[in-house]
């Protein structure tokens, strides 16, 4: 694919697909995106003396699995990391795989679609918001699932996260079925999550 630019308050952004030394940056961002779910599955696999990014890099140091570099792409501006987009193929439900039993993490499990392409998070570093950075990385996935003959994006959203709501839907991306948050902690938000799909 190619390494697609836009210019944006005088500063040129580009795209292009992670690589492993990215991993760090990729967990640091992907903390934003997840509204706290990241960090309430990263505490459980710390081990001693982890931070939530080092379990997190780890993570995305691994390769073939879901949760990997290499289901991820990276906005730039000059070179620094400012953004970035993870999204891999939903597979079908595996008839076998006992349901997910923690309390908190359950609604997220039940809001699939399979078959999509679906954006587990796309971030954008604070200062760099309102470039069409996100916008430019939801392109990147539109992209991605076309390559693999996919014909649907989904993702899941807080209904209480209005800035990322209002921009999935001026992306075409509607909302198709939706889940009580079990309230916690580290879950920034509360009331419903909500699955939405747009087409490619």
């Amino acid at each position: 694919m190619n390494n697609p630019t836009s210019r944006s308050s005088n500063s040129t952004v580009s795209f292009r697909p992670a690589v492993l030394a990215d991993a760090r940056a990729i967990a640091g961002l992907y903390r934003i995106a997840a509204d706290g779910v990241a960090d309430y599955i990263w505490q459980q696999l710390a081990e001693p003396g982890d931070t939530l990014l080092d379990v997190g890099e780890r993570r995305y140091s691994r390769t073939n699995t879901d949760y990997s570099y290499e289901n991820c792409d990276i906005a730039e501006i000059d070179g620094k990391t400012v953004g970035m987009l993870m999204a891999y193929r939903m597979a079908e439900p595996d008839p076998d795989e006992e349901p997910v039993s923690d309390p908190v993490l359950r609604p997220f499990a039940e809001l699939e679609l399979p078959g999509s392409y679906y954006i587990s998070g796309v971030a954008v570093s604070d200062q760099y918001r309102s470039m069409g950075i996100g916008g430019g990385l939801i392109e990147r996935a539109c992209a991605r699932a076309q390559d693999g003959g996919m014909d649907q994006l989904s993702l899941i959203c807080f209904e209480q996260n209005v800035r990322a709501a209002r921009l999935y839907d001026s992306l075409g991306f509607n909302v198709v079925d939706s889940r009580n948050v079990v309230p916690h902690e580290l879950l920034r938000f509360t009331g419903e999550a909500l699955l939405m799909s747009a087409p490619v």
